[in-house]
């Protein structure tokens, strides 16, 4: 069967999803999430610029805007996932996918979400950095050497030889330091702020509260949670979701998991390359592929059809 992974934030790009707005179905998705966010996401696809969809709200609006809409066309023709797997926020993506909330509760979800992320990163300013060539104990020894008084954690899994930590960036610049003196490279993520880290603890709260008054239903596929790798069990949503903010994101673990029970193609759902090219350095003989532009989503149909 079929892996759908949905991007989370950091690969936005201007004129993200432009090419799709032809479609009334992705058009709709775009719409529905522009109300709840009160932010026009189809003028900021055809002209936004960098700094403008790099803000937390534009950012998270777009990626799912683009997710949703594109695994919309691809059930509007009968295709459909053996599972589901999000990055961070592309967890709220496939929620909706895999038909656990509807489309109008996701996008207040992602009000909540969003909006309490900024404002937390506001209070308490801060980034991420990608150590590349990193194993998890390497990550774990960096922050322990850079944090100092200031807070700086393992945030993202990614792979065998990439972890993202967030945290202060006093913390980040010290940890960029003593991966350079080993000899490594790292590269500062186009996140405004400390994502998955004690930092956005308020905005866990925010959302665990929050998502006590939605109203999820039972998956229609497998949804593999970013927490735990394990499937999401919709009697622990509201705390899964809390956690989701300010814990790390298990996605390695996820894949690995996903691939032991026989998942052997993974399909990128939404705008970039960033979880295909991990998937690749997980287990490169996975098959992949992009669906996330009018010209791959029109090729995945044909082929899929």
């Amino acid at each position: 069967m079929t892996v759908w992974l949905c991007p989370g934030q950091g690969a936005q790009k201007p004129g993200m999803g432009a090419d799709l707005l032809k479609s009334q179905k992705v058009a709709s998705v775009f719409d529905t999430l522009s109300d709840a966010l009160e932010v026009d996401l189809a003028a900021l696809s055809r002209e936004g610029t960098q700094e403008q969809i790099n803000d937390t709200v534009a950012a998270q609006g777009l990626t799912m805007a683009v997710s949703v809409g594109v695994g919309s066309l691809l059930l509007g023709r009968g295709i459909k996932p053996g599972a589901i797997v999000g990055f961070s926020l592309g967890q709220i993506s496939a929620l909706v996918l895999a038909g656990i909330l509807s489309l109008d509760e996701a996008a207040r979800l992602l009000k909540v979400r969003s909006e309490s992320m900024a404002a937390a990163c506001a209070a308490q300013p801060g980034g991420m950095l990608a150590l590349m060539g990193a194993s998890l104990d390497d990550a774990r020894e960096v922050c322990a050497q850079a944090a100092g008084s200031d807070v700086l954690v393992c945030a993202n899994h990614n792979g065998p030889s990439q972890v993202v930590v967030s945290g202060h960036d006093s913390a980040l610049e010290r940890a960029q330091k003593l991966w350079a003196e080993a000899g490594k490279k790292s590269v500062r993520l186009a996140t405004s702020g400390a994502f998955h880290s004690p930092l956005m603890t308020p905005a866990a709260t925010d959302v665990e509260r929050f998502c006590s008054s939605l109203d999820f239903k039972e998956p229609q596929v497998t949804l593999i949670c970013n927490t735990d790798a394990k499937p999401f069990l919709v009697d622990e949503a509201a705390k899964r979701l809390g956690r989701h903010v300010n814990d790390e994101v298990m996605f390695e673990e996820s894949i690995r998991a996903l691939m032991a029970d026989g998942e052997t193609e993974f399909v990128e759902i939404g705008y970039g390359c960033v979880l295909t090219n991990l998937v690749k350095r997980i287990d490169c003989s996975t098959e992949r592929h992009l669906v996330g532009t009018e010209a791959q989503v029109h090729e995945y149909i044909t082929n899929n059809a």
